[in-house]
C-alpha cells in the first residue's frame, strides 16, 4: 500500500515542497529504506520514527517500508521529516483510507513520540500557502511563528499520537490564532534609547542623517568615547519595519535557529555585532551546506563592526559586493544560493593602535609607521563605500556628570527620520530602491542637481581633497538626504558643505 503526505525542505531562505511517499510490502525482516537524497539526520529518522510509533502505541506492521522524498534531486536535510514519515508509515501499515492532500506536516520526533521544534517554519508556512495547502501541522513551539502567515490554518502538535488521531477525526485540535497586528505592535520596543547618551551632539546629528538615507557610517575616536553605545541605538531611530520587512527578516533568523522562543517573530530591526575574529564564511555566509552570514542576519537592520582595522582585510573586502547590491550569492558545486543583505553598515575604530593619537590629554605611544600600518588595513574602495566619516571625541566631564543634560528621545528622532524616508519612498516609488543611499547614477543626475554656488563648493572639495568618483556620488546622496531632513525640494549649498564635512575625516586620516 502506498500513502503520501506533504512536507517541505529548506533551500536558502525559502522552502520547497517535498512529497513524502511510503510503500509498505510484506517481508520476513522489518526494514525502513529512505531514498530521495537524504542527509545523515534524515537517514537516522528511521530509528526515531520506529521508537516513537511503538512508544505511542500505534500500529506498525512488519515488513519493508520504502520512504521516498520527492523531488529526488533536492537534498533533504535535518530532522523535520520525522513526523510526516511516521504518519505516512502508520497509514501504509493499515487498510483504512488515508487522505491528507490538503496538509503540510513538519516536526522532529523524540523517542517517546513527542514532537520537537524545527528551524525554518516561517518559510515552510509561506511555501505551504503558495502550494494551496489548507492545513499546516507544526510542533507546538513553532505555532506562533507559523501563524504569522495569513490564509492557512496552523495546528500545534504535541506528540505523534495526537497528530494521528486528529488526522483520523478522533480528536479535535483548534487552529492556532494570532492577531498579527496586535502582536506586531506590542513587541515593537527597544531596550535602549538615544536620550541615555550624554553629549556627542554632532555625532547624533550624523547618525540621524545616516538613518534617514540608509547611509553607511564610520566613527573614529579614542576608547571610551561612546562609539559602541551610539551604534547600539541607531536601530532605535530607524523607521519601524513594515510587516513584509519583518517577515523577510524573520525568515533568515528562523532558518538559522536564532529566533527567541518567547517572541518567535522579529518586530524590531536587527542589530548584529560580530567579533573581529569572524571568518569570511561567518560574515558573508557559506559552508558545506550554505547558510546566511552576519550580513544577511542584519538584513533591514544594522551591522556593527567594532575595531574595524582588527578584522582580517580579506574578510572586510568580501563585503564590498553586498554593500553595493543588497544581496549575497554563494556558489557551490551543487548550485548557487542568494541571501538578502540589505543592511546599514556602522563601523568604529581608534585613530591609532593605542587609541590616543591626537588626544589632548593622553599621549600617543605609537610610531608613525605603526599608525600608518594600522590605518592601511582598511582599503580605499571599502572607505569609498562608507558615506559618512565621523570623529567621536571624549565627552566633557560637565556634560557627563550633569543630570539636567538629556538628549532627544529616540522616538522624536525617529519621527524626523520617518518623514525623510517617506519623501524618498514617494521619489522612488517607480524604482526598486527606497533610500537615497541606493540611488544609481541616473537617479543621482536626476534628483541631485546643484545650484552654481553648491556646485562650486563641491568642485573645490574634489580638487583639494582628491575625492574619487564614487565619493563624489556619495556626497551628492548625503546632500540629498540632508535636504530631505530639512524638507527642502532642492539641495542647498549648506547641505553640500555638511555632506563634504562628513567625507573629510578619511582624507585627514588615510591620505
Amino acid at each position: 500500500m502506498i500513502t503520501r503526505l506533504f512536507s517541505a525542505a529548506l533551500r536558502g531562505v525559502d522552502a520547497q515542497e517535498v512529497e513524502v511517499e511510503v510503500n509498505a510490502r510484506g517481508a520476513d525482516k522489518p526494514m525502513v529504506i529512505i531514498v530521495g537524497l537524504p542527509d545523515a539526520a534524515v537517514r537516522e529518522s528511521s530509528q526515531r520514527v520506529i521508537s516513537a510509533i511503538i512508544a505511542s502505541a500505534l500500529d506498525l506492521n512488519d515488513g519493508v517500508k520504502t520512504v521516498n522524498l520527492a523531488p529526488a534531486d533536492l537534498k533533504k536535510e535535518g530532522p523535520s521529516f520525522d513526523l510526516p514519515i511516521a504518519l505516512a508509515m502508520i497509514a501504509a501499515s493499515g487498510t483504512k483510507p488515508f487522505d491528507a492532500e490538503d496538509c503540510c506536516v513538519v516536526g522532529e520526533l523524540g523517542l517517546d513520540g513527542a514532537v520537537r521544534p524545527v528551524k525554518g517554519v516561517l518559510s515552510i508556512a509561506l511555501e505551504a500557502k503558495r502550494r494551496g495547502r489548507a492545513r499546516l501541522f507544526v510542533p507546538e513551539a513553532n505555532a506562533p511563528e507559523a501563524a504569522v502567515i495569513d490564509g492557512i490554518q496552523v495546528f500545534p502538535i504535541r506528540n505523534l499520537k495526537q497528530a494521528w488521531d486528529f488526522l483520523n477525526g478522533d480528536v479535535i485540535i483548534p487552529p492556532f490564532n494570532l492577531d498579527r497586528r496586535a502582536f506586531f505592535n506590542s513587541h515593537r520596543r527597544y531596550e535602549v534609547d538615544f536620550d541615555e547618551v550624554k553629549g556627542q551632539h554632532h555625532v547624533k546629528r550624523a547618525l540621524e542623517v545616516a538613518a534617514a538615507g540608509g547611509h553607511n557610517l564610520l566613527m573614529v575616536g579614542p576608547p571610551g568615547t561612546g562609539k559602541s553605545m551610539l551604534a547600539k541605538r541607531i536601530a532605535t531611530i530607524m523607521p519601524d519595519m513594515t510587516e513584509d520587512d519583518a517577515i523577510e527578516t524573520t525568515k533568515i533568523h528562523s532558518i538559522t535557529g536564532l529566533l527567541d522562543p518567547k517572541r518567535s517573530f522579529l518586530t524590531t530591526r536587527p542589530f548584529r555585532a560580530p567579533h573581529h575574529t569572524i571568518s569570511d564564511a561567518g560574515l558573508l555566509g557559506g559552508g558545506t551546506n550554505p547558510g546566511p552570514g552576519e550580513v544577511s542576519l542584519a538584513h533591514h537592520g544594522v551591522l556593527f563592526l567594532d575595531e574595524l582595522p582588527e578584522f582580517r582585510r580579506t574578510t572586510l573586502e568580501v563585503m564590498r559586493q553586498p554593500l553595493e547590491d543588497g544581496h549575497v550569492t554563494i556558489s557551490r558545486a551543487a548550485g548557487s544560493l542568494t541571501f538578502p543583505a540589505n543592511f546599514m553598515l556602522v563601523a568604529a575604530m581608534n585613530p591609532c593602535p593605542c587609541g590616543y593619537y591626537g588626544d589632548v590629554k593622553r599621549e600617543c605611544r605609537c610610531s608613525p609607521r605603526q599608525i600608518e600600518t594600522y590605518r592601511q588595513r582598511i582599503s580605499g574602495p571599502l572607505l569609498d563605500r562608507i558615506d559618512l566619516h565621523i570623529e567621536v571625541p571624549l565627552v566633557d566631564f560637565r556634560e557627563l556628570s550633569s543630570e539636567a543634560t538629556t538628549g532627544e528621545k529616540s522616538e522624536v528622532i525617529r519621527e524626523r527620520v520617518a518623514a525623510a524616508r517617506g519623501i524618498q519612498l514617494e521619489r522612488f516609488k517607480k524604482f526598486s530602491n527606497s533610500t537615497n543611499s541606493a540611488m544609481g547614477s541616473r537617479q543621482v543626475r536626476e534628483h541631485c542637481k546643484l545650484s552654481a554656488e553648491a556646485n562650486g563648493y563641491l568642485e573645490h572639495a574634489m580638487a583639494e581633497m582628491n575625492f574619487s568618483a564614487r565619493a563624489h556620488d556619495r556626497i551628492l546622496k548625503v546632500a540629498r538626504t540632508l535636504a530631505d531632513l530639512g524638507g527642502a525640494l532642492d539641495i542647498r549649498a549648506n547641505d553640500v558643505l555638511e555632506a563634504i564635512q562628513y567625507r573629510s575625516l578619511d582624507r585627514k586620516l588615510f591620505s
